[in-house]
């Protein structure tokens, strides 16, 4: 047998071979078989050992090099940029008064409902409060969320539970509510109060100061979060949240109480209506909602119509506004 056959790892004699063949090959004992096999181990172990030392030393090189390196870029820092002695202590640094409040009104305000500036405080004269009357708010599952339902989104789902679409319409009461809340009469702190019954009953109240999020999309987060926290507040003030029923125990007993409703027979001039109700007396008008019906309610005086054609609840709320601004002098 041949030195480089092991090398190789291709030796001609097995041991199994030789024991099959009961040592059929002449000249070979069995302490010959034994060393043969010592020696081929032993040629293994200095074959893979090879590779093993060859590799830790490659490792070794690489960190150390990595080590010079880092150690030069070091001393040419320190030669391009020399320490200089600190000889004067260095002053604390202070932050102008205005940014800290600048600050602390950003971290104060909600998201989604800034709040809005103060207004003049009239609490002493008349005021107004809108009530806004089957306010399409409901919020259901879809899919594995909760969503305010609206229908151009939820068309699909709304029918498939066997719901018209026309009837869910939350932005109807998003654009009333900017009508209200952006108006002269309000800014001029002349707006007392505004309520939301919903067409399930839920009765919600809305500060004057509260300013209503522009877009829809972030409205109906405000409201799917109002109807399931009850609650929305900024700095412990609530400024949206939950009452209850019925919303007359909120109003002044020395107001006037109409209710808008196209349906009415009874068309009138604002500026003569307002002209006729006392000045002393708060002003509670009840606006629908909702995309088509009447409201039917049993706290009102009154019943009125501000044009001969259909309006949106929008645009009669800024009818009602420009009229009772002209009446106070409210510019």
């Amino acid at each position: 047998m041949e030195r480089d056959d092991f090398r190789r790892g291709r030796p001609r004699l097995r041991i199994h071979e030789t024991c099959s063949n009961n040592f059929a090959l002449q000249g070979v004992t069995l302490s010959h078989l034994r060393s043969i096999r010592l020696h081929s181990q032993s040629v293994r172990a200095e074959m893979t050992r090879a590779y093993r030392v060859k590799g830790k030393k490659r490792k070794n090189r690489d960190v150390v090099e990595k080590y010079h390196r880092e150690e030069k870029e070091v001393e040419d820092e320190e030669q391009v940029q020399p320490k200089k002695p600190n000889l004067q202590k260095e002053e604390p640094t202070q932050t102008p008064t205005s940014s800290i409040i600048t600050e602390e009104n950003k971290n104060n305000e909600l998201i989604g409902i800034p709040i809005a500036p103060p207004t003049e405080k009239n609490s002493e004269k008349p005021g107004v409060i809108f009530i806004l009357e089957k306010a399409s708010l409901e919020i259901a599952k879809v899919g594995k969320t909760y969503q305010l339902l609206n229908p151009d989104e939820h068309a699909s789902f709304l029918l498939s539970q066997k719901k018209k679409p026309d009837d869910y319409r939350p932005d109807i009461c998003h654009q009333a509510l900017l009508s209200i809340l952006d108006s002269p009469l309000n800014k001029a702190g002349r707006l007392k109060m505004v309520y939301i019954r919903t067409e399930k009953g839920v009765l919600i109240e809305v500060r004057p100061d509260t300013r209503i999020p522009r877009t829809f999309k972030r409205f109906a987060g405000l409201m799917l979060q109002l109807l399931q926290e009850l609650r929305i507040s900024d700095g412990g003030k609530r400024l949206l949240r939950i009452i209850k029923n019925p919303v007359t125990q909120y109003l002044p007993t020395n107001s006037w109480k109409a209710g808008l409703s196209s349906s009415s027979k009874k068309v009138v001039n604002m500026k003569d209506y307002l002209s006729t109700i006392p000045s002393n007396l708060d002003l509670v008008f009840v606006v629908g909602a909702m995309a088509y019906g009447k409201v039917e309610t049993d706290y009102t005086e009154d019943y009125i119509a501000v044009s001969e054609y259909q309006l949106t609840a929008a645009y009669c709320i800024a009818r009602i506004c420009n009229s009772i601004e002209g009446k106070w002098n409210i510019l």
